[in-house]
């Protein structure tokens, strides 16, 4: 398998993202694996007899999350665990629509150990502890909306995103359901378990992940930063301080916030954040439903930034296009510039002192 050496990440935190070097290297795995963590057990009452096998006694193991993962020789001191988004599993982070190298791929060939995790009933931790109906709902070109790419059929002009028509069909084939309810309690708790395994970490996390990542923040010691790929949800202020809905032309109503403990709430000032976003979310009320769900986020994190750095925390937020990145839908790591995307992040990385490694940098 050959990944991308891209030069670009390994350059000094002062030089410009637009830098586009590339060049090949070979890349030394000194460990790699899967793994299920967290999780609960259901037991039918009763004495199971292996002969006439009924429900009775008999367990299911389910609820848990499975984390694939790579560390490269000479590995820097805080692995990335990547988290998906809604509809999406571990391949988000793979490989583009495209086919290039993603985001697991790219950090990985810069010296960061990389977690891939599927969260509780999603992908392939599918094994969920009740019972729940798969919809096959026709809705490819609500997403095409929602996730930004333009209004169908079209795409927005300057996208980024790869607009073949295989590569699009690659996209909706990674679409994936939820297998069992979705309550981010049991994603969280699943999550707090990955990093009480693996130990300090830094978590990306991606469009519902990001709510996910903030929960996880509040309770889990061995965060030491969190990356967010375009949070639509789910921001928590100190109780007192929730800032009043944000009202928006979408179709999941008004961008709310989540009230929590101020004892509880100051553990997200302990480590840094940055949040992105990308392009074609206006900064005015619109009447195109599927960019005013973004512009309305977008207002509630900077309002949630504010409110955490006001508590003595580090939160930026940054809005890829005034940062010189344009063109970006939903998933600005996935798509044609999403080198220059991990450019960004890699300078924020060690900006904030998250890319160090005792070995140095591998000539």
């Amino acid at each position: 398998m050959s990944v991308n050496w891209i030069r670009a990440l390994l350059l000094t935190a002062g030089l410009s993202c637009s830098m586009t070097g590339f060049g090949m290297q070979a890349l030394t795995i000194i460990d790699q694996g899967v793994f299920a963590v967290g999780g609960t057990v259901v037991k039918t009452p009763g004495t199971f007899d292996p002969y006439h096998p009924e429900a009775q006694g008999q367990t299911l193991h389910g609820d848990h999350a499975v984390v694939r993962y790579q560390i490269p020789a000479q590995p820097r001191d805080y692995p990335l665990v990547f988290l998906h988004g809604y509809g999406q599993y571990t391949k988000t982070w793979e490989t583009t629509p495209d086919g290039r190298d993603g985001f697991s791929n790219i950090f990985l060939s810069a010296g960061y150990p990389v977690y891939l995790m599927d969260q509780p009933r999603r992908g392939d931790a599918g094994r969920a502890t009740r019972s729940y109906t798969i919809e096959a709902a026709t809705d490819d070109q609500f997403w095409f909306g929602q996730f930004r790419m333009g209004v169908w059929p079209e795409f927005y002009p300057g996208s980024q995103f790869p607009q073949d028509a295989a590569a699009l069909d690659q996209f909706f084939r990674q679409i994936t359901p939820n297998t069992g309810e979705y309550e981010p309690k049991v994603v969280v708790d699943a999550l707090c378990a990955v990093f009480n395994k693996i130990g300090p970490a830094v978590l990306v996390t991606h469009s519902q992940g990001g709510g996910l990542g903030w929960l996880a923040g509040l309770q889990s010691p061995d965060l030491k930063g969190i990356v967010s790929y375009e949070p639509g949800a789910d921001f928590p202020f100190p109780e007192g301080e929730v800032p009043e809905p944000v009202a928006n032309s979408g179709f999941f109503g008004p961008q709310g916030a989540v009230s929590v403990p101020l004892q509880q709430f100051m553990h997200l000032t302990r480590y840094p954040i940055v949040i992105y976003y990308g392009d074609f979310i206006p900064k005015e009320p619109s009447a195109n439903p599927y960019a005013d769900f973004w512009r309305a986020a977008v207002t509630m994190a900077h309002k949630w930034a504010d409110c955490v750095n006001r508590h003595g925390g580090d939160v930026t937020v940054i809005e890829l296009p005034a940062a010189g990145i344009k063109g970006n839908s939903h998933f600005a790591f996935a798509e044609k510039n999403n080198q220059e995307v991990a450019a960004l992040l890699q300078r924020w990385l060690e900006q904030k002192g998250l890319a160090s490694r005792k070995v140095g940098l591998a000539d």
